[in-house]
């Protein structure tokens, strides 16, 4: 019989905020694909010889998405119970919807598992709520490092400009002069707040803070590194409020 892949989110570290459905995949599962993203408490939850290492790094070692898509279909032929372990959430920024579409092309069963995403979850354990009454009635998602073979990119920086919403950046600090230049070239105010939140949830957690003016050098001062979040907005600037009581 044919196995099933089970494409599972993480959430962003903490293995507390796994969801309980992943805490029992975990256990039931044959093989895990995993990202570098989970995080080494909850990959540490899993036995070392289920766990397969498919992740990738800005900048560094990664493995094609074509190896992972082949081996997903390869381990489920086996009669395998597969999960494919990813940080935060799977069809967030997490390229899910380009393997349950390759799954499906090949006659696997599969099924979404929703994990909460580093988007949402980063900013709120740095103090961050990401819609506010006073300042934001809206938030966007946007990738910081889209496929380098794109001629063109699809972000739409002016736009977000305009918005007067909450912008969240994934994968952005290598690129962080360019987009908050372009912001600041769109309209945004230089002043607007702005914070960075690397490993969120995870012992090691930084947040770093300034404004749309300052950021980069705060980040190079700081020495933020992926994996991180950029918050962008004015609800960035309460996190100042609810400072003392974060943990």
């Amino acid at each position: 019989m044919t196995g099933k892949v089970y494409l599972v989110g993480s959430g962003p570290g903490d293995p507390e905020l796994l969801t309980v459905k992943a805490t029992h995949l975990l256990e039931e599962a044959d093989v895990v694909l995993h990202d570098k993203l989970p995080g080494p408490e909850i990959l540490g939850l899993i036995p070392e010889e289920k766990r397969e290492d498919v992740g990738k790094r800005a900048g560094g070692e990664w493995t094609p998405q074509e190896y992972t898509n082949k081996r997903l279909v390869e381990l489920a032929e086996e009669g395998k119970t597969v999960v494919r372990l990813k940080g935060g959430d799977p069809f967030v920024f997490g390229r899910g919807g380009e393997e349950a579409e390759h799954l499906a092309a090949n006659g696997i069963e599969f099924e979404y598992v929703p994990g909460i995403t580093s988007a949402i979850a980063g900013a709120g354990v740095a103090g961050i709520p990401v819609t506010h009454r006073d300042h934001a009635s809206s938030v966007s998602f946007v990738t910081g490092h889209e496929d380098p073979t794109k001629e063109e990119s699809a972000v739409n920086w002016e736009a977000l400009a305009a918005t007067g919403g909450t912008i969240v950046v994934f994968m952005g600090v290598g690129k962080l002069p360019e987009y908050t230049k372009a912001l600041r070239e769109a309209g945004m105010d230089p002043e607007t707040p702005v914070a960075l939140v690397e490993r969120a949830t995870w012992p090691d957690m930084q947040v770093a803070t300034g404004t749309l003016d300052t950021i980069v050098d705060v980040r190079d001062a700081e020495g933020i590194e992926p994996p991180a979040i950029t918050v962008i907005g004015d609800v960035a600037g309460t996190r100042e409020e609810v400072l003392e009581f974060l943990q």
